[in-house]
């Protein structure tokens, strides 16, 4: 009987090479997932699936001539049913993953969209002129560092990144002058600029890059001077000084620098823009005369004046249509009390359609603020810039022990804290026939005239300076709207200036000892006998 069992099972041999199938079908498979993973089909995979196809072929030969009846049998049925189910749900999930990498959509639900690239970033990178490369000279980076950079070169198609390995790339490190590991370049054209240094603890920073692309971008340094011998908040860290408004234009690439000019007759020539914040003591006549030269010779200027102040400015401000309110803005609106302030804070929600304010959408917030009125003036445009609410008033008697609206002395909101104001196109282009007709015979002071003319003359007047102070500087879009300001005034187009990056905020959740024991009985012990207990019983009544 035995010899007759391997008689029959060496004459018929297709009766277990026809198992052939699965196993061809399985090096198939295998040959087609090691493909896609990788991305690159080498020999490995082709070969298996090359493999795969011909043992499949073959055992369905022998599978065909085993039995007429098998492809008549209900369990054959069934299973081709099942096998045919099977690549169909495979093909329908290679599918849905090709789609997902191809057309990936993301979600960020963390607090700060921490995931997320900040509108100033995006518009940074997007508007990229030619290629800029990050290079990180770490050999193994925290994930953070490689996301950020992804999110980075995923809005802009001129934007690369690389990790080097310093002590294997030995020439590149050299090239750099790298001191440290960690150390994270920008490479622009034949500009090379360190970012920061980054380490196991600290990860790239968003702010940091960015500010670092505009600054590599830049040609030259531009010196914002900040007046002082006034009485105005010093530059330095101390409680109501302007040390942070000073580290954030550092960081954005300029050059903040003081600027008395009791010590001088006229603005220096590099001056980018000038800020005047919140001086106290009236300015001589001599600088407030020299304030106006400037501006009128396409000068960019920011004025933050505090109330019951009088630094001497009305000329200045009354050629430019700008008229100072000495009430004080309260807001009634209730929305400071939330956040522990009183009615003399106002928040500000609502923002004129200006490239400082247009994409700001959130609050700023400005402490004991006064209205500011833009009257018509001639070859002026005054836009508003930071709105109050409908429910605030200006306030003319604030010794008062109850703050009420008085129709008579008050004025009803909403009011204006904030004006952009620039010449007009007519204003310039007189101008520039006047200066085209005295420089006809000189095609270089022709071109001089054309570069001023695009740098027309702005000024920036806000009735207060204490919400570019320290402390509150870096609340919610306070930040945002003075560097916004002083792009916008440097600049010379009328490009939307968008919000910068934020910091991620650390939630973090101290525990002692005990709590954390009691949580762990809580997980261990305490929720799995709230299922175990009914279970219990329920056995136990069936029972």
């Amino acid at each position: 009987m035995t010899n007759d069992k391997n008689m029959n099972t060496i004459s018929n041999p297709g009766k277990y090479l026809k198992y052939l199938v699965w196993f061809g079908a399985a090096l198939c498979i295998m040959g087609l997932v090691a493909g896609l993973v990788s991305q690159v089909w080498l020999p490995v995979p082709v070969g298996l699936l090359v493999a795969g196809v011909i043992i499949s072929v073959v055992g369905l030969g022998f599978l065909g001539n085993s039995s007429q009846s098998f492809w008549a049998r209900r369990s054959t049925e069934a299973g081709t049913n099942a096998l045919i189910t099977t690549l169909a749900v495979v093909a329908i999930l290679g599918l849905i993953n090709f789609l997902a990498v191809r057309y990936g959509a993301r979600v960020d639900l963390t607090e700060n969209q921490r995931f997320t690239l900040s509108p100033q970033s995006q518009q940074v990178v997007e508007n990229l002129q030619q290629p800029l490369k990050v290079w990180v000279f770490v050999p193994n980076s925290k994930p953070e560092t490689r996301k950020l950079l992804e999110n980075y070169r995923r809005n802009g198609s001129n934007f690369q990144f690389e990790f080097v390995d310093p002590q294997v790339q030995v020439g590149l490190a050299r090239e750099f002058n790298i001191q440290s590991l960690g150390e994270v370049y920008l490479e622009y054209g034949d500009e090379t600029q360190l970012v920061q240094t980054i380490n196991q603890g600290r990860s790239l920073s968003e702010a940091q890059l960015t500010n670092a692309i505009q600054t590599i971008q830049r040609d030259r340094t531009q010196p914002v001077y900040f007046l002082q011998g006034h009485g105005e908040p010093p530059l330095k860290r101390v409680k109501g000084g302007l040390s942070q408004a000073v580290t954030s234009l550092k960081e954005a690439g300029y050059e903040p620098q003081p600027l008395n000019l009791a010590n001088r007759s006229q603005i220096p020539e590099d001056a980018a823009a000038i800020v005047v914040a919140g001086p106290q003591q009236e300015l001589l006549e001599g600088e407030v005369e020299a304030l106006q030269n400037y501006l009128n010779a396409d000068g960019s200027l920011l004025l933050m004046i505090e109330p019951d102040t009088s630094p001497g400015l009305e000329p200045l401000l009354n050629e430019w249509g700008m008229e100072l309110d000495n009430r004080i803005i309260i807001d009634a609106s209730g929305r400071g009390s939330a956040i522990g302030l009183g009615p003399a804070t106002s928040l500000v929600t609502n923002y004129g359609n200006h490239p400082i304010t247009k994409k700001l959408n959130g609050i700023s917030i400005y402490s004991l603020a006064r209205p500011i009125t833009a009257n018509q003036t001639k070859g002026i445009a005054a836009t508003p810039l930071l709105i109050s609410s409908q429910q605030s008033w200006a306030e003319s008697n604030l010794e008062s022990q109850q703050l009420e609206f008085n129709p008579s002395s008050d004025r009803e909101g909403s009011l204006t804290l904030g004006f952009a104001v620039s010449q007009t196109n007519s204003d310039n282009s007189q101008s520039s026939n006047t200066e085209q007709k005295k420089t006809t015979d000189n095609q270089q002071a022709s071109q001089k005239n054309q570069e001023k003319e695009q740098q027309k003359s702005r000024l920036v007047t806000i009735g207060d300076s204490t919400f570019a102070t320290n402390g509150w500087f870096d609340q919610q879009l306070n930040e945002d709207v003075f560097l916004n300001t002083v792009n916008w005034l440097v600049s010379t187009d009328e490009q939307p200036l968008a919000i910068r990056p934020k910091e991620p905020t650390e939630r973090r959740i101290n525990l002692t000892s005990k709590q954390a024991g009691i949580i762990s009985w809580m997980a261990l012990l305490i929720i799995p006998l709230f299922g175990l207990i009914p279970a219990g019983l329920t056995w136990w009544r069936r029972r």
